[in-house]
């Protein structure tokens, strides 16, 4: 345990070459793998006393004190269709930091690190990925790992983000643009890619959505082989977790590629630390946003927009 400890610290410091270090846990007496990225973890504990209090989320197992702090603990087997662990397997707290947020997940077994290759990360095999829980799949040592989507299991905690605020809408009609209101979503969440979308609607700028790395890169150099990309689009919105290609490999392609190395890149992501936000300004990132608060989502898109529309109003008043 003191080793997974150990290397749970030391991987969060690595940025891999289109790789992802995953802690690998068990939900009860099965022996199924699942996961979740080492990024997203700030440490393991033995499971402390819950704290149960009355009109709970369901999915709430609980608050625990840890080091000081009270978190909310996630029964995240029954969010995802399983049953509930009992207190005998409930024996470990994952501590996860993400959008910005801190929470708890109650798990029965730490297995161990591993490190992959995004290319060895797959889409799960569902007939409605818009609903799965799992967001990937791979496999260790033969076995099955499925990557559990920990966002949609908040996001049914918490409830939807709202969208744009009214004023935030209004402000976005007033902005000038020269390029199209229309911007390329890279992001392997379902929930973040409809949370993403809408805050583009309420600005009135269309999202075309894709759900990985590899998919948006196989557009972007279709479209600069058709010779109009910025015909397309006026800027790419990108997670940084993603089957296939993870989003510091797709932006070092788009800045290496000779008529996509102008597009304006916004990392969004739910790993939203310093040194994630040195690692995608290494790769060449224009922007690193934290999930996912919609007015300041918004107008990150809108200050990109406006600025390009005046830099092209004062180029023609210079000619």
């Amino acid at each position: 345990m003191a080793q997974v400890l150990e290397n749970v610290d030391r991987l969060t410091r690595l940025v891999g070459e289109n790789r992802l270090e995953l802690l690998l846990f068990r939900l009860g007496p099965s022996s199924q793998l699942y996961g979740i990225n080492v990024f997203k973890v700030r440490e393991v504990v033995h499971s402390p006393p819950l704290r149960r209090f009355p009109h709970a989320h369901p999915l709430v197992a609980g608050l625990a004190r840890v080091r000081g702090a009270t978190v909310p603990v996630l029964d995240v087997a029954r969010a995802i269709g399983l049953p509930s662990l009992t207190p005998e397997e409930a024996r470990y707290v994952v501590l996860t930091e993400f959008s910005r947020s801190v929470q708890g997940l109650h798990v029965s077994g730490i297995e161990r690190i591993i490190n992959a290759g995004w290319e060895q990360i797959r889409p799960p095999p569902t007939d409605d990925p818009e609903t799965s829980y799992v967001t990937a799949i791979t496999y260790y040592e033969d076995r099955l790992v499925q990557i559990i989507d920990v966002e949609r299991v908040l996001d049914l905690v918490i409830g939807p983000a709202p969208g744009v605020s009214a004023p935030v809408a209004e402000e976005a009609k007033l902005i000038p643009h020269e390029k199209p209101r229309r911007a390329l979503v890279a992001d392997d969440s379902a929930v973040a890619r409809a949370q993403i979308r809408r805050a583009l609607e309420d600005i009135g700028v269309e999202a075309i959505l894709v759900s990985d790395g590899k998919q948006a890169l196989e557009k972007l150099v279709g479209w600069a082989e058709e010779g109009n990309v910025d015909e397309r689009i006026a800027m790419v919105i990108s997670d940084i977790e993603m089957p296939q290609m993870d989003g510091y490999t797709l932006v070092r392609e788009i800045r290496q590629h000779p008529r996509l190395a102008h597009l304006y890149v916004m990392m969004h992501s739910s790993l939203s630390g310093m040194f994630n936000r040195q690692a995608c300004l290494a790769a060449g990132a224009d922007l690193l946003l934290a999930k996912f608060e919609p007015d300041e989502f918004a107008r990150a898109v809108m200050a990109y927009l406006g600025s390009s529309a005046r830099g092209a109003q004062s180029m023609r008043a210079r000619a």
